[in-house]
């Protein structure tokens, strides 16, 4: 049985869970999702035993970073996702998608020489085991509307309003049913 560390972050859109393995970033969702993340540590890792841990590898320190505003603090941290090799492709051209912009599922799908394979590029993006670091929630519908996120559209809108890629709309948003506007 394989030994993960686990730990907590605070972050405006909830607590997050964060799971590394070898000073690497393994998995990470939100407490309110950490069905969907043992789940697919399950799917990528096998058996495995979670033991809490504080962020002694310093990964947390970069994800509250970004929450305070340094937006590439998250850039380089390195993953351990698992998955089929089509998947990790589709991960990894996430990290293209700068902070404060978008990409369509069919931009993506080109990125990785795949122009054809647009759905499954959106079933990849869905099984992302690290949110936010893996930036899925920078892919947007071709027609510039915000589609599923594994923590909630209302946590997709605020993470592209925050990094700018989204316009804050004060007289129209209320609550966690935020506007969109392109």
């Amino acid at each position: 049985m394989q030994q993960l560390f686990h730990d907590f972050i605070a972050s405006p859109i909830g607590a997050i869970s964060m799971v590394t393995c070898g000073g690497k970033l393994c998995a990470l969702d939100f407490e309110d999702y950490e069905k969907r993340m043992h789940k697919l540590l399950a799917r990528y890792r096998g058996d495995y035993e979670l033991v809490r841990r504080a962020d002694g590898d310093g990964i947390g320190e970069r994800i509250r970073a970004y929450f305070d505003g340094d937006l590439v603090a998250i850039d380089t941290i390195e993953v351990e996702t698992g998955g089929t090799g089509f998947q990790r492709q589709c991960w990894q051209a996430l990290r293209t998608i700068a902070a404060g912009t978008t990409a369509s599922y069919g931009e993506q799908a080109e990125r990785i020489g795949r122009p054809k394979a647009v759905r499954a590029v959106g079933m990849a993006n869905g099984r992302n085991p690290v949110a936010i670091v893996l930036p899925c929630h920078r892919v947007i519908g071709a027609d510039g509307t915000l589609t599923g996120y594994g923590g909630g559209l209302w946590r997709k809108q605020w993470l592209l309003r925050h990094e700018g890629a989204l316009q804050q709309d004060p007289a129209r948003d209320s609550g966690r049913q935020l506007s969109v506007q392109f």
